[in-house]
């Protein structure tokens, strides 16, 4: 089909009229679809139940060195816990702290605390004049959720399949000392599925903030989330990285098991520099004796090992990547070469990420919903939820069943297709009362 960017408005109005009529079709169906957050399905839920027999009322809950995981006490988590989460996260187990259930709790408490404490002896962000954060975009909406609750101003930085730009980036934080921070999803980045390239990594641990309190929130969320065994994304440790470069206090990296065995029953972890381990425990040993070590023996008894953990994962690929490679086939017969939409194609994580011509998002994701599918909200994607060109929709494929799934996908191509026809038609329309008004002032 010719590229609706090069029809003329009765050929767009001629496939308008088609357009219209398909969408009513599925508005007939009453569909109720919940796209709208990267959750997982059943089948990958059930792939874990075995966590609910690793532990029972006869279980030995001691661990090797000695350690009662029923009573109090391991402020940073027990060893075993640790020598896991360590090899998921590529870390030493002497850097690594074992929190709750949540890397998201974990992150915002450390805002919270550089918030009303300071970060290692510099001023408490609540008696600065004025704080920022670097947040690229498109980007995962809940780091944006923490920062615009405690009030701090957020610059977006455009984001690159090879990640941030570092340009940007490294200008910003050298010249303002109130920046304090940048979010970052390194590897499959939510939404695109992007991973930053050997270059971009390495220049985040050369970065050279004017704030000595900046850190990077390196939020390693799908670092085994992969999508193909022979075909997958691989990232320099950036912990790693920065003690080469002379900044090892530079980043503080979360990763979690959330989706992994059960989100809000799984274990958290943040790999950091042994001095901001220092850091945090003053804030820790207020806080909490010690987070949850049964749940933490539970995991280490489940998969024994980092083998067990990456076995695991594949049978979690195995079930969600005919869904991705669904959503890009119907995408691809659809769209492609009509010149009204772009989308990534990961090879891990949870989502896609589509490109509407600009301001078309809006739009689509409210037609979707009228039509019975729910997908993430238009301009979620970017900070206060304001995309400038309101064209970025974030795609959860993993959670709906594959029919399902399916159905939505469809309905979503031809959304896209009768807004961004209701677009060009509007458009060529103005174009053409401008040529003519154009043309008469000529006259005149």
């Amino acid at each position: 089909m010719k590229p609706y960017t090069a029809m003329s408005v009765e050929e767009l109005q001629h496939e308008l009229e088609g357009l219209r009529k398909e969408y009513r079709r599925y508005q007939a169906l009453e569909m109720t679809l919940d796209m709208s957050r990267g959750k997982p399905c059943k089948e990958q839920l059930d792939l874990s139940m075995g966590l609910m027999d690793a532990l029972n009322s006869d279980a030995d809950m001691y661990c090797e060195d000695g350690t009662d995981c029923r009573n109090y006490g391991v402020l940073t988590g027990i060893d075993e816990a640790k020598v896991l989460l360590s090899d998921m996260m590529e870390n030493n187990p002497d850097n690594i702290i074992i929190f709750g259930n949540s890397s998201l709790n974990v992150m915002y408490d450390c805002i919270s605390r550089s918030y009303t404490h300071g970060v290692m002896g510099n001023t408490p962000w609540c008696k600065l004049d004025k704080v920022k954060w670097l947040c690229p975009v498109p980007g995962y909406d809940r780091h944006f959720g923490i920062t615009e609750y405690f009030g701090i101003e957020m610059i977006n930085v455009p984001m690159t399949p090879e990640g941030p730009d570092m340009d940007m980036v490294e200008k910003l934080v050298a010249a303002d000392e109130a920046i304090k921070g940048i979010w970052c999803v390194p590897k499959y980045s939510n939404p695109q599925g992007y991973s930053y390239s050997d270059e971009t990594v390495r220049r985040f641990a050369r970065l050279k903030p004017a704030a000595r309190d900046f850190r990077i929130y390196w939020d390693n969320a799908y670092g085994i989330h992969h999508l193909y065994d022979d075909h997958q994304d691989h990232l320099i440790e950036i912990l790693a990285e920065c003690k080469r470069a002379g900044n090892p206090d530079l980043v503080y990296k979360f990763a979690s098991t959330s989706k992994i065995t059960f989100p809000g029953s799984g274990i958290a972890a943040m790999a950091t520099s042994l001095n901001n381990m220092e850091d945090i425990k003053k804030q820790m040993k207020r806080q909490t004796i010690g987070y949850d070590k049964v749940n933490q023996l539970r995991h280490v008894r489940f998969f024994k090992d980092i083998h067990g953990m990456v076995e695991h994962m594949r049978k979690h690929a195995d079930i969600i990547r005919p869904k991705f490679e669904m959503v890009e086939s119907i995408f691809d017969e659809n769209l492609s070469g009509l010149e009204i939409g772009a989308w990534t194609k990961p090879k891990g994580g949870y989502f896609i990420s589509f490109d509407a011509l600009p301001g078309c998002a809006k739009a689509i994701v409210d037609k979707c919903k009228k039509a019975g599918v729910k997908l993430t909200d238009a301009g979620a994607t970017y900070p206060y939820h304001k995309d400038p060109q309101d064209a970025n929709i974030r795609i959860a494929p993993t959670y709906p069943p594959i029919e399902d799934l399916k159905t939505a996908a469809t309905l979503f191509t031809l959304v896209v297709k009768l807004v961004s026809a209701e677009k060009l038609i509007a458009e060529k329309k103005n174009e053409t009362v401008a040529a003519v008004e154009q043309e008469m002032d000529e006259k005149k």
